[in-house]
């Protein structure tokens, strides 16, 4: 393919959320550039667990995570592609009266918004999801809408889906600097330079470096998520919910004949390291030994390091820059980013062509991380 010599748009990111924004906007009929670093999905989508869910206490969060779930729900039609979509449902464990309280209220403002979560009894948990010891329990949380699915397939949907409306998707092209004047007027690359008047900036944990590019402040950091996937288990009662032991983060899910297992690492610091590590197994072993003692019977076959983008509130950063003509940004989304990209593909798209989008992401503004306007998501793991 001739290098592009110009485009309307260049998207900067090849995972979930630049590949989906570069698909709605090409679907538009927006003249697009993708350009990638790496291959596409390389960073953290194709390193996620593949959850998705509309399970959070933040409204924005619950109207982008159901949006994405209809669109994952369609996936195969638009923009076609087989995703392995399991809607097994999420399963919160619970196990103090303040996250008891917490999860009472986003259920609430969930089921205002069409979602059909419920709070259930510790009894139903443990039919839901078997493997769980329910000591200590007090509670928890359920929708069936929710699970998981594969998230190189979207990727690849995505970016299939992007070319055959004419955007160009270039991998192992990395953005090297924006040229400014009035506004932007292009960007240099390793492969070339791109005559442009916007970017679209969804490099991940790798954002806030684009946005000193242009004069923008992307607060986003780089953290180390590790995920280890069990040996086959035959024996192993399906369908696996999602699950999820909140007090600890620990979580599991079904991964082909076995689990993919997980949990966050509070000694972890910031950084892009990719390495896999032993240090954080033994507090994955006492999270396992209180909520699913049986697991420590299981043997770890393989798993893999990839990089949360974190910000300051564990929110995203969606919008577009004040200051510079044109620049926009979706980042920041600090461990759902991958099941929100569809949504996010769409308002992304309708902000840059004017449209009012079907949700207000002006919350998300990178501005409010100046001030004192942060707005924490609880339901993070």
């Amino acid at each position: 393919m001739e290098f592009p010599a110009s485009a309307d748009v260049v998207v900067v990111g090849g995972g979930v959320m630049g590949t989906s924004i570069a698909f709605h906007l090409a679907e538009a009929g927006v003249d697009v550039v993708l350009i990638e670093r790496d291959e596409l999905g390389s960073g953290s989508t194709c390193k996620a667990a593949g959850g998705v869910r509309a399970q959070f206490s933040d409204e924005v969060n619950i109207q982008l995570g159901a949006r994405s779930l209809e669109a994952f729900g369609r996936f195969g039609q638009r923009p076609g592609q087989e995703i392995d979509l399991h809607r097994v449902g999420y399963l919160f464990l619970l196990s103090t009266a303040e996250d008891v309280a917490a999860f009472e209220q986003s259920v609430a403002l969930q089921n205002e918004l069409g979602v059909p979560s419920r709070m259930i009894s510790v009894d139903e948990a443990k039919r839901l999801s078997p493997l769980i010891e329910t000591d200590g329990l007090l509670a928890a949380t359920f929708s069936p809408d929710d699970g998981h699915c594969t998230p190189e397939s979207v990727v690849l949907g995505y970016a299939t889906g992007a070319r055959r409306h004419g955007a160009r998707v270039l991998p192992h092209c990395e953005l090297l600097d924006v040229e400014m004047g009035d506004g932007i007027r292009a960007v240099r690359t390793s492969r070339g330079r791109i005559e442009t008047s916007a970017v679209v900036c969804a490099a991940g944990a790798w954002s806030a470096a684009i946005g000193d590019m242009v004069g923008v402040n992307l607060p986003v950091t780089p953290l180390r998520r590790q995920i280890v996937f069990t040996e086959p288990m035959p024996d192993l009662p399906r369908p696996v919910p999602f699950t999820i032991d909140f007090a600890t983060t620990f979580y599991f899910h079904g991964e082909g004949q076995g689990l993919m297992l997980g949990m966050s690492d509070p000694d972890e610091r910031p950084g892009f390291r990719l390495e896999r590590d032993d240090a954080w197994l033994p507090r994955l072993g006492e999270a396992m030994a209180t909520r699913a003692p049986s697991l420590l019977d299981v043997g770890i076959a393989t798993g893999w390091a990839g990089l949360y983008e974190v910000s300051p509130d564990h929110n995203a950063l969606i919008g577009e820059a004040p200051g510079v003509n044109r620049f926009l940004y979706a980042t920041g989304f600090s461990g759902h980013g991958f099941l929100q990209g569809p949504a996010v593909g769409e308002v992304i798209r309708d902000l840059y062509l004017g449209r009012e989008p079907f949700v207000d992401v002006a919350p998300f503004d990178a501005r409010r991380l100046e001030g004192d306007l942060l707005r924490p998501e609880i339901n993070c793991v």
